[in-house]
């Protein structure tokens, strides 16, 4: 089925079998889609300073999406991760370099320099300077305005920007200013909506970030849908669910020629810790390997 078959038919998508929305998802990936978020650990293993990534695991990890996509997002420069990018740069991959900043402020630094470095032998794409800081609220708007300034000062011929919720950039103006994109991460399960009416409300999301971004480029740094786990208010874990909001997202994304990097590669167990059960369930590909939409 032709993506003009599909925006022909759009409006019997909810009404596309499990069998078709898996043969759109599999057509997707065969032609790339743009993005998609790329943690390297396996069970077991978790972000922290008793985790150090090895470049083995990192190639193994990174083979089970290269055929699929074209662009990578990181999350962190350091404990191995600031291997990544050269890698991916090694593989054809695009890499969205993710700087890792919360409240401890030693590590920061290391974080900061290594993205720099990264960015100075010509691996980082682009930066993104922060992830969901002021979500958590672990350090002052100002503070995190001169980190982006300072990775802007340092690396001055890529790309700087910052990722949180959509709406914190409505909260936070100077941070918005700071950025050279915005990255705005939409998710419609956490804010409990129903399955059927999340495709709206993520195009409300980011055309929030755009009016915003007062013509700077936005880019959806992370949206999906988990395929178990328990219900967050009317939004219901699902594997149909999961899989026509990835068919759907990236459809409606291609169309509109907004980049998207889904979230995400593989299941972690991990992430249970902090988002309950449904942490561990969105990937496109199983904790193994597996690939679970395009079957």
């Amino acid at each position: 089925m032709s993506g003009k078959y599909y925006r022909n038919k759009r409006s019997n998508a909810a009404q596309l079998s499990v069998s078709d929305l898996q043969k759109e998802a599999k057509k997707l990936l065969d032609n790339k889609i743009h993005g998609l978020s790329f943690s390297p650990y396996i069970t077991g293993q978790e972000p922290g300073p008793g985790t150090q990534i090895t470049e083995e695991q990192i190639r193994e990890r990174l083979q089970l999406i290269l055929p699929y996509v074209k662009w990578i997002r990181t999350f962190s420069c350091t404990e191995g991760n600031e291997l990544i990018p050269k890698i991916a740069a090694e593989y054809g991959l695009k890499t969205m370099v993710g700087v890792w900043l919360n409240d401890n402020f030693k590590n920061n630094e290391k974080e900061l320099q290594n993205a720099i470095k990264i960015a100075q032998a010509g691996h980082a794409d682009i930066l993104a300077v922060g992830n969901e800081v002021m979500l958590r609220e672990e350090m002052s708007e100002q503070q995190l305005v001169d980190y982006i300034n300072r990775a802007k000062e340092a690396a001055p011929n890529i790309p700087v920007g910052y990722v949180d919720a959509y709406f914190l950039f409505e909260d936070h103006p100077p941070v918005a200013d700071a950025c050279d994109i915005i990255f705005a991460n939409c998710y419609p399960f956490w804010e409990g909506y129903p399955a059927e009416h999340a495709l709206t409300y993520m195009k409300d999301m980011y055309h929030r970030a755009v009016k915003v971004a007062n013509g700077k480029p936005v880019i959806i740094s992370e949206t999906g849908w988990p395929d178990q786990g328990s219900p967050d208010r009317a939004a219901i874990p699902s594997y149909e669910n999961a899989l026509r909001y990835f068919v759907d997202a990236y459809h409606w994304t291609q169309e509109e020629g907004i980049d998207l990097f889904y979230f995400s590669s593989f299941d972690e167990d991990w992430k249970v810790a902090d988002e309950g059960d449904v942490g561990a369930y969105w990937g496109i590909l199983d904790k193994d390997g597996n690939h679970k939409y395009a079957k």
